[in-house]
């Protein structure tokens, strides 16, 4: 761990754990176990570290986002340079590739991790301007606005998910409020009055930069603080009164709202550990200073029961969030609602009056719908995010154009997750069970039933293929219940039910596949791809099973699924007359048994990649009934010994009453009629009646 004259160039907290680069290799702290160790994977010589924070505890989702770190030197041609991506808090990185990065042109400034924009960001520099480059649709097609870079910058992700970015240097300072694709410049204000377009024309020299969701503070070489809103809007900075706070390893930080920290370390010429001498301020207090000139806040109240909280929209879904809006008397402030990623979440807005308080204020209530850009249905497709891909967003409401002493009337933010509704479930409609019906008792069924699955009905491979022996199947009871009931002969197909938080939502019509996990193969499906309506070769289990390999045998989802009604599914169509195995959605398929009795237990999954982003899947059995036993012979050769049976019997009968009346016939009545005395007398001398 020894490295000589130690130099930090970059510092990361990630979860629990600090990231450092130090001498340009990447060291991992964390401060809850004490311990110290390298990151591993990282062959080349690195510069920086970048990632974010998920504040919101105990979803999985959002441990995702403070997992993922990236590694990079900064100043490599950016085709060339080595990027290192973790997804382990920085302990374990392994090389990043993103397409088309060979086509970029310029000096690499860095990337990041837009979570609120769903998007990778690669900063490209060129003759001292900069740009963004992204990874994903449809922002992959174009580039950021540029703008001016004469010197390196540091980058500042403000914390809250909400997209902004400060960037920084001794002599500039930049904000942008939608992940890098427009930049602007802060202004220095006095009052109503602008003094300063930009920090560079401020002439001023920035020392420390410190930023929450909310507020930026500055402190430069000159003795100066500054204090500035992020607001929904332009962001601008004002001045406070000169103080002797500044000294060269003083650092800003902010502790709460409207709190603001200025830490000098001490050092200690007996222990090794540094104190912090912590000089706090209270933005509020400071503003009250009449000579700043910073007005009175025109809202008394901005509350909504979504602040801080996190929502899921799955597909076809829609939320709905209310606020409320009380102004001070006589003023009529804006209310604004933004989302950081409008290609993917879109939202609708209406305010009206809700009433008045006990001061006689008009409060306004504001309720906001949100669902995904794609089903608005008023946005070019050109302009929306691929709807196959799960994304996040957050929603903001602010005041347009706040006064800077709104300190205490922060924005209310939530975080969207477009994806997967972790509460909902499939389950298969069970009405009319096997139970039911007495086919089956269900004491029997829990006892440790099993049954036999017969050498020629299964194979454990899933290629339709006869297995060599016979396979025991023991009945899970507990996960399965009782079986459906279904009569072989009819084409049948199971009624799907979703189900979110244990309520009924709806008959889930999408497409769906089915396999019976024992291998059993004794059923088809009633279309094939032609009576189906295919436009391209369908999918089935076999494609789907070799594309796998060996990772798993039910690996069939909304991942992989290309519709074979599909035009952008360019398969040809070579096999009309195979089995079409997609149930659902536009067609009227159904499953055909074969004549057999007993016992299927299947797995089904959805695999409609624009019915959820979940993967709903389950599994549910079938008894099959009604089915007679197999002849031992071939059909024809029933029919043969069936009509040549009833021929002799025709013949026969009329052949004996003609030969009763001839002279054989008479002789041959006699013999059967003395045989039959003969046995009389010997069953009445057994009887003990001789």
């Amino acid at each position: 761990m020894q490295v000589g004259t130690p130099e930090v160039t970059s510092a990361h907290f990630a979860g629990s754990v600090l990231l450092l680069v130090v001498n340009q290799k990447v060291y991992v702290y964390d401060y809850e176990a004490n311990f110290w160790t390298a990151s591993t994977g990282i062959q080349h010589p690195v510069s920086h570290v970048s990632g974010d924070n998920c504040c919101y505890s105990g979803n999985s989702f959002c441990m995702d986002i403070s997992n993922s770190v990236f590694a990079y030197l900064r100043g490599d041609q950016v085709s060339q340079a080595n990027i290192y991506f973790s997804n382990s808090r920085g302990y374990r990185f392994q090389k990043y590739t993103q397409e088309r990065r060979a086509e970029l042109v310029g000096t690499f400034g860095g990337i990041f991790s837009f979570h609120s924009l769903s998007q990778v960001g690669l900063l490209l520099v060129d003759e001292q301007m900069a740009m963004f480059s992204y990874s994903d649709h449809p922002l992959n097609r174009s580039f950021g606005l540029p703008f001016d870079y004469d010197r390196a910058l540091d980058i500042l992700i403000a914390p809250g998910l909400k997209g902004i970015l400060i960037f920084w240097s001794e002599k500039n300072l930049l904000v942008s409020r939608n992940s890098g694709q427009l930049v602007e410049s802060v202004q220095v204000r006095e009052g109503q009055r602008i003094l300063y377009n930009s920090i560079v024309k401020a002439n001023i020299t920035i020392h420390s930069v410190a930023a929450n969701e909310n507020e930026l503070a500055v402190l430069t070489e000159e003795n100066n603080l500054y204090y500035g809103s992020l607001g929904i809007q332009s962001s601008s900075l004002i001045k406070f009164a000169d103080q002797n706070i500044w000294s060269q390893e003083a650092v800003l930080m902010f502790t709460d709202v409207g709190m603001l920290e200025i830490l000098t370390p001490l050092r200690d010429v007996l222990f090794p550990a540094f104190d912090f001498q912590k000089c706090r301020l209270n933005i509020q207090a400071l503003l009250m200073d009449p000579q700043l000139q910073a007005g009175v806040c025109k809202v008394e109240l901005l509350q909504g029961e979504f602040e801080n909280k996190m929502y899921t929209i799955d597909m076809n879904s829609q939320l709905e969030l209310t606020a409320l809006m009380i102004p001070r008397p006589g003023t009529l402030p804006v209310p604004l609602v933004s989302v950081s990623n409008p290609h993917s979440l879109g939202l609708q807005a209406v305010i009206c009056e809700d009433g008045y308080t006990y001061d006689g204020n008009t409060k306004h209530r504001l309720n906001i719908s949100l669902k995904q850009q794609h089903h608005w249905g008023r946005a070019d497709p050109n302009f929306t995010s691929s709807i196959k891909r799960p994304t996040i967003s957050t929603i903001t409401l602010d005041i347009a154009n706040k006064e800077i002493s709104c300190v205490d009337l922060k924005p209310l933010t939530a975080l969207i997750s477009v994806g997967c509704d972790l509460e909902k479930k499939i389950v298969i409609q069970n009405e009319f069970s096997a139970c039911y019906h007495g086919v089956l008792d269900p004491v029997a069924l829990q006892d440790n039933y099993s049954y036999i699955i017969e050498r020629e009905a299964y194979d454990p491979n899933f290629q339709g293929q006869q297995a060599k022996k016979d396979l025991e199947v023991h009945y899970p009871y507990e996960k399965l219940g009782c079986p459906l009931l279904a009569y072989y002969d009819i084409p049948w197909k199971p009624v799907v039910e979703l189900w979110r938080e244990g309520k009924f939502q709806e008959v889930v019509e999408a497409e769906y596949v089915l396999l019976e996990m024992n291998g059993l193969f004794t059923y088809t499906y009633s279309l094939t791809a032609g009576t189906a309506g295919c436009s391209a070769q369908p999918q089935n289990w076999t494609t789907i099973t070799k594309m796998a390999g060996d990772t798993a045998s039910f690996s069939w989802d909304r991942e992989n699924y290309m519709s074979c009604h599909d035009p952008n599914y360019h398969e040809p169509l070579r096999w009309p007359d195979v089995p079409y195995q997609i149930l659902g959605g536009q067609t009227e398929n159904k499953v055909v048994f074969d004549q057999r009795n007993g016992i299927y237990i299947f797995f089904i999954s959805i695999v409609d990649p624009s019915y959820s982003y979940c993967r709903l899947e389950t599994t549910f059995s079938v008894y099959v009934y009604g089915a007679f036993p197999l002849s031992i012979f071939p059909p024809e050769i029933t029919i043969v010994l069936l009509t040549a049976a009833t021929l002799l019997s025709v013949w026969l009968a009329y052949m004996i009453p003609q030969l009763l009346h001839t002279e054989q016939g008479l002789e041959g009545n006699g013999f059967w009629v003395r045989l039959y005395q003969r046995c009389r007398k010997s069953g009445a001398c057994l009887w003990g009646r001789c």
